[in-house]
């Protein structure tokens, strides 16, 4: 507890300034806006009676909305049955509170039908009557931008019938809402929770008629956002797949309900919907969910291509994004997605994993080498799921290659140098890499040169750990981990160098090592949202020498033919 301060304070001195000076002008501000006065400043009204907004819902998942019908909400990760007071029971973990009072839930119940209309009107005036005043995380802006978005995008939410005190005391809340937001916008903030509140301010302005003022406030602070959100070839700053779809969804929802209102969107938000859709295909898998890097899981069945359909994507899946950091080689029926940049800059490292330099392969349909992937919780299963040792790559003696923060607070130091190089020729292509994050400590630096041949058969690798500039080497031994995915069935050779890998659709791959100790041990699986499968990892292990440690491989498609 004595160290969480002075952390706090370092990691605001690692922010740009303007990031750091909003969110300590927010801190401040907090006790005014819990203040008497600033709640009777929010109310004042005038708005005519609320409309929804014009953009398509997102599919919910009718089991989870048969759940929360019966009171039972499972959400970032926790358990809790009948909360009381809504959005802020005894009990419930900062992450469950968030997804509480961030209303996606809604989606959900949505899905069971028009029955579950009443249901969801009932939870959005009880919350109304329980939440009346500022309270930090349920009025925190990311959160209730997410809370009026996801109100106002549901017409059945709106439509209170033959009560009029209902709709009355919806309208005032949502305006009371949206003028806080407009009032400490950017807060702080930066990524996707601040278009998360960027987003709710909209609809809010677009929902309440005479609401100019509001729709305006939150169109000045989309354009502000935009240009720091994207690096140039398109991807997220934040470097999480999870993120971009989220944050892609976000913006076609912010189109789609200026266009519906007859209102011209910004050419900022069109060109960012253009150029985050191929970085988006990019991090598809063959089975088209998404690659499990930097607390992303594969995300809902054909929620990928929903996303792309939307945003009217015609171009193809970037191959090379040197700016966000990734690589994908695709050759026949093989998809290989690499993590080859530094973790995401301080602000926008909340869903940094120490995961550099690792990879995703898949085949046909199938995923067949994976990473752990990501579920929402905190504590130490947080920081396992972001270690290096849950992830495809290699790890010096149980050791991350980023300095992770708890809490998902972030990365303290990560590596400072991240080179990339790509060449092809004739369908066959090579990545060579490398990363310098464990020099520091060390003295050593990884490389990785990584080869897929043109017909996806033939995948081969080299990892090699080399002394850094004369320095001596203090480690002792590395470990290289290959995380199966759980359909997949691994047995070892005899000669124990070798692993055959059995698809559940049939046919497999050999996975052939030289320079380390072959051995299978239990992984986990976190890709399958609210799911956590037992699966296989292979880890190849050895010690370090005086010159480093080097290992080479081959996963090569088995024939049929015996």
């Amino acid at each position: 507890m004595k160290r969480a301060r002075p952390r706090r304070f370092r990691r605001l001195m690692e922010l740009p300034p303007d990031l750091a000076r909003g969110r300590v002008v927010y801190a401040l501000c907090r006790p005014i806006y819990r203040s008497p006065l600033a709640g009777l400043l929010l109310r004042r009204g005038g708005e005519a009676a609320i409309q929804p907004v014009g953009a398509d819902a997102w599919p919910g998942s009718p089991e989870r909305g048969r759940e929360i019908a019966q009171g039972l909400f499972r959400l970032a990760g926790q358990e809790i049955r009948e909360p009381v007071p809504l959005g802020r029971p005894v009990g419930a973990e900062k992450e469950w509170r968030a997804a509480f009072n961030g209303f996606a839930w809604l989606g959900d119940l949505m899905a069971l039908g028009p029955a579950a209309a009443p249901v969801a009107r009932a939870f959005v005036q009880r919350w109304i009557e329980e939440n009346q005043h500022f309270e930090a995380l349920a009025w925190r802006p990311d959160v209730t931008g997410r809370r009026l978005a996801s109100w106002l995008g549901e017409p059945a939410v709106l439509d209170a019938g033959e009560d009029p005190a209902a709709a009355r005391r919806l309208q005032d809340s949502v305006g009371q809402q949206a003028r806080h937001l407009a009032q400490v916008l950017p807060a702080g903030l930066c990524g996707e929770r601040l278009l998360a509140a960027v987003k709710g301010l909209v609809y809010a302005g677009l929902a309440l008629g005479g609401s100019e003022g509001l729709l305006q406030a939150g169109l000045k602070q989309l354009n502000l956002a935009l240009p720091r959100q994207l690096f140039s070839d398109g991807g997220h700053r934040e470097r999480s797949p999870a993120v971009q779809l989220a944050v892609l969804r976000d913006l076609v929802d912010i189109r789609a309900a200026l266009e519906a209102a007859g209102r011209e969107p910004p050419v900022d938000l069109a060109a960012a919907i253009a150029a985050m859709a191929p970085a988006l295909r990019m991090f598809q898998s063959a089975d088209g969910g998404l690659a499990l890097f930097n607390d992303s899981d594969e995300g809902p069945a054909g929620a990928v291509d929903l996303a792309l359909l939307r945003a009217d994507a015609k171009a193809p899946a970037l191959a090379s994004a040197p700016q966000s950091g990734f690589e994908r080689l695709a050759a026949g029926a093989s998809v290989l997605l690499v993590d080859a940049g530094r973790p995401a800059a301080p602000g926008f490292d909340s869903h940094a994993h120490a995961g550099t330099l690792s990879f995703e392969f898949s085949h046909g349909r199938e995923r067949l080498i994976v990473n752990c992937g990501a579920q929402p919780g905190g504590g130490e299963w947080r920081l396992a799921q972001r270690s290096t040792a849950a992830h495809s790559t290699l790890s010096v003696d149980d050791t991350n290659s980023s300095l992770l923060l708890e809490g998902g607070e972030g990365v303290a130091l990560r590596p400072a140098n991240v080179p990339v190089t790509r060449e092809e020729a004739e369908g066959n292509a090579w990545l060579d890499l490398s990363h310098d994050g464990y020099r520091p400590r060390f003295g050593l630096t990884h490389y990785r040169r990584l080869y897929l041949s043109a017909d996806g058969m033939d995948l081969r690798g080299q990892d090699r750990l080399e002394p850094a500039g004369g320095r001596r080497i203090s480690a002792g031994r590395f470990a290289l981990r290959f995380h199966l995915h759980p359909d997949v069935h691994a047995s070892l050779a005899l000669d124990g160098q070798a692993v055959l890998l059995r698809l559940a659709r049939g046919g497999g791959f050999r996975l052939r090592v030289a320079g380390g100790e072959v051995t299978l041990a239990e992984s986990v699986y976190l890709g399958r949202p609210g799911e956590r499968r037992r699966c296989q990892q292979v880890a190849v292990t050895g010690e370090i020498q005086a010159t480093g440690a080097e290992v080479k491989w081959s996963l090569t498609k088995e024939s049929r033919k015996r």
